[in-house]
């Protein structure tokens, strides 16, 4: 596993490493932090990181786990999650890439891909979808990307200033801020997470083209 990882750094960054990947393992870390800063989720979206690791798996059997390397076509649907909750607790799902438009200069950092609030226990499909699941589709020749799933305890159910976004809308997912949001909302640190990367590949076209044209009906109708 760990072998893996470092060539996902080598993919992802090249002969251009530095020695920020040789830093000391936080001793209070736990293994999903571990992981994060490994490919730098910790700094980059957040700064402490989560407790357990969030169970993500796409058409029940592909493992968004660790960093691992997915295919776009792969991720293309929304997944199914787990992790242990109280049922009395209410939750948010945040997924973000923060390499937009590419892992370079991410000048957009973060798109936001799905927002799930006031999740009671862990029952994902009765939670608010505020933002709808949008599949990755990184352009070609913008690096490797990673793709964040956090899940944060909320104190109670909460009214929630954000826009409703459509599943195949683009508007109002770049430039959002995962460390404003939590601090706005007072999350505290994510009780879950994981992630997995992606780039581009001959299917991303095909993926753009039903998103525009889920777009454009939407609009119609």
């Amino acid at each position: 596993m760990l072998t893996s990882v470092w060539v996902l750094i080598f993919i992802r960054f090249g002969p251009s490493l530095s020695l920020k990947y040789t830093r000391e393992d936080h001793q209070s870390d736990t293994e999903v932090s571990k992981f994060m800063r490994t490919l730098d989720v910790i700094p980059d979206v957040i700064q402490i990181g989560p407790q357990e690791f969030l169970n993500v798996t796409y058409h029940g059997q592909v493992a968004a786990h660790c960093g691992k390397l997915l295919e776009p076509m792969q991720v293309r649907d929304e997944p199914s999650l787990k992790w242990p909750a109280a049922p009395e607790n209410y939750y948010t799902l945040l997924m973000v890439d923060p390499d937009v438009p590419n892992v370079i200069t991410p000048t957009h950092r973060e798109f936001l891909h799905w927002m799930v609030l006031n999740i009671p226990g862990n029952r994902l499909a009765l939670g608010d979808v505020r933002v709808g699941y949008m599949g990755p589709t990184p352009f070609k020749g913008t690096g490797t990307h990673r793709f964040v799933f956090l899940l944060y305890k909320q104190r109670d159910y909460t009214r929630f200033d954000f826009p409703k976004l459509p599943k195949h809308s683009v508007k109002g997912r770049s430039g959002f801020e995962t460390k404003l949001f939590a601090k706005k909302y007072k999350f505290g640190y994510p009780v879950a997470g994981n992630f997995f990367t992606a780039t581009w590949s001959a299917d991303v076209p095909a993926l753009i083209k039903v998103i525009s044209h889920s777009a454009r009906q939407a609009t119609q109708t």
